[in-house]
């Protein structure tokens, strides 16, 4: 019977490779802690109680030391880093007309402001948010409004 449970370890353990949960390596170890058993105890009920204790056991002492390493933090990336920025207005941004650039990091984005004012060029823009291809800013001075 210890060949079941070292076979079970293993598929354990390649499940816990391709999943990110730190759960599953638990049960690795419990079906480990059973195999010794089985060279001792002939019983697959026994064991599979063994199996049962051990892997709950493990799971729940662990789980606090295991969430002291989970940050669970977002870190912004590729276009989301952008946000909060300051840039550059290269052509008037006009919400009326849905016209407007600004350059940021050098590159160049279509701008749209939610407020009702004209950025002229030149000025200096934050980027609130970025949805598809368009940069929504906020005028840090407005220098003309309708």
């Amino acid at each position: 019977m210890w060949q079941i449970w070292l076979i079970l370890a293993g598929v354990f353990l390649i499940i816990e490779i391709a999943t990110t949960g730190f759960l599953v390596f638990w049960l690795s170890i419990g079906s480990l802690v059973s195999m010794v058993v089985s060279f001792f105890i002939p019983s697959i009920e026994f064991q599979t109680a063994v199996f049962v204790v051990a892997s709950t056991i493990l799971i729940f002492a662990t789980r606090p030391f295991a969430n002291k390493f989970d940050t669970k933090k977002v870190v912004p990336t590729n276009v989301y880093t952008l946000n909060g920025k300051k840039a550059i207005v290269v052509e008037e941004i006009n919400t009326t007309d849905g016209k407007g650039l600004v350059k940021v990091n050098g590159e160049t984005w279509s701008a749209f402001c939610d407020e009702d004012t004209t950025i002229s060029k030149g000025s200096e823009v934050e980027i609130i948010k970025i949805e598809g291809v368009k940069a929504y800013v906020k005028p840090l001075t407005v220098t003309s409004d309708k």
